[in-house]
C-alpha cells in the first residue's frame, strides 16, 4: 500500500516558526488550546509541549481523541490510520488547530509500513518521543468452541504482533534519546474473560504481557511503558447498546459515574500523562480508564 502523506498550513508553520525555541518569554504568552498554532515552545513535567506522538488508529474514536487532546496541549502528532480518508479527515482537523501533523496511511499489520511510517516520522521531526499503539482490527467474535485460525491470525496480526512490531520500530530512536513512551490499549475482555469474545481476548492479554515485559527490559534506557483499558462510547458500542437495550441500560445503571466515558475528554487525559515526564516512575502498569466500570463486571 503507498503512503501519502499531509503537512500543516504554511500559515500556521511559519506562526510557530517565530518562536525562538530557547526563549522563555515565550512560554507565558500562549496557552496550550491556542488556536493560532502557538504552543508553547518548552516541555514540561506534566504536558506533552514540544513532544512527538505516533498515535495508531487515530483517524477516529479514541485515536483520533488523543490525536486532538495531545495536540492541543503542544504535542506533534503523527496520525498512523490504514484508511486514508479516515487519516485526511483527522490531519485536516489538526492543521486547523496549528497542530504540527503528519498523516501516515499505515498497516499496523505490515511490519514494513510501520517501519516506513517511523522513519518519516524522524526524518520530519528529527525524533519520537511517544508511541501509542491505538489501533487494531476487529471482526465478529466467536467462543472458544467455534474459533478458528483466521480470527487468531486476525487479531493477533494487527493485536500484539503490530504493537510489537511499532515498538521495535521506536525503540532504537527512544534508547539514543534515552527517553521514550509507549502507551499500549488494552480490555477489560480480556483480564475477565468475556463470553464470545475467545481470539479477542487473548490477543489483548498478549498486549498487556508485551507490556510489562517491555517496561523490565527497557526501563534502564529511560522508556516507560504502560498500557489502558478504556472504557469509552465507540459506534461498535452503541451499534452493542442499541441490539441489546436492556443489558446497556443494566450496565449503566451499575456503572459507578453512571455513563460511558468520551474519547478527548476522558481517555486521552490519561495518554496525555503517560506520555509526559510526570510518568517517569510507572512502567509495566495496566491502567482501567473506564469510570469504574470494571468494577461492575
Amino acid at each position: 500500500m503507498s503512503h501519502t502523506e499531509w503537512k500543516p498550513s504554511s500559515s500556521a508553520a511559519a506562526a510557530r516558526s517565530s518562536i525562538a525555541p530557547n526563549d522563555m518569554r515565550s512560554w507565558g504568552r500562549y496557552r496550550a488550546y491556542s488556536t493560532t498554532g502557538l504552543y508553547p515552545p518548552r516541555m514540561t513535567e506534566h504536558g506533552v509541549a514540544g513532544r512527538v506522538v505516533i498515535i495508531t488508529g487515530s483517524g477516529q474514536g479514541i485515536g483520533r481523541g488523543m490525536a486532538h487532546h495531545l495536540g492541543k496541549h503542544g504535542a506533534s502528532i503523527v496520525v498512523a490510520e490504514w484508511k486514508a480518508h479516515r487519516a485526511e479527515r483527522t490531519v485536516a482537523e489538526l492543521e486547523t488547530l496549528g497542530v504540527p501533523v503528519l498523516g501516515a496511511v499505515c498497516d499496523i499489520s505490515r511490519r514494513d509500513q510501520i517501519d516506513d511510517m517511523v522513519a518519516r516520522t524522524v526524518e520530519r521531526f528529527g525524533r519520537v518521543d511517544g508511541l501509542i499503539n491505538n489501533a487494531q482490527t476487529f471482526r465478529p467474535t466467536a467462543t472458544v468452541a467455534e474459533v478458528v485460525e483466521d480470527d487468531m491470525d486476525v487479531f493477533y496480526g494487527s493485536g500484539p504482533k503490530g504493537t510489537l512490531a511499532a515498538m521495535q520500530a521506536v525503540y532504537p530512536h527512544m534508547r539514543a534519546a534515552g527517553w521514550g513512551r509507549i502507551v499500549n490499549f488494552a480490555s477489560a475482555a480480556g483480564i475477565t474473560g468475556m463470553p464470545g469474545y475467545a481470539a479477542y481476548n487473548a490477543s489483548k492479554e498478549a498486549i498487556r504481557a508485551l507490556t510489562r515485559t517491555a517496561a523490565r527490559e527497557w526501563g534502564r534506557d529511560g522508556i516507560v511503558v504502560n498500557c489502558i483499558c478504556p472504557g469509552a462510547a465507540s459506534k461498535r458500542g452503541k451499534d452493542r447498546a442499541a441490539r441489546d437495550v436492556e443489558a446497556h441500560e443494566e450496565f449503566i445503571r451499575k456503572h459507578p459515574i453512571g455513563r460511558l466515558g468520551d474519547p478527548e475528554d476522558d481517555i486521552a487525559p490519561v495518554a496525555l500523562f503517560l506520555c509526559s515526564d510526570a510518568s517517569r516512575y510507572l512502567t509495566g502498569q495496566t491502567l482501567m480508564v473506564d469510570g469504574g466500570g470494571f468494577l461492575t463486571l
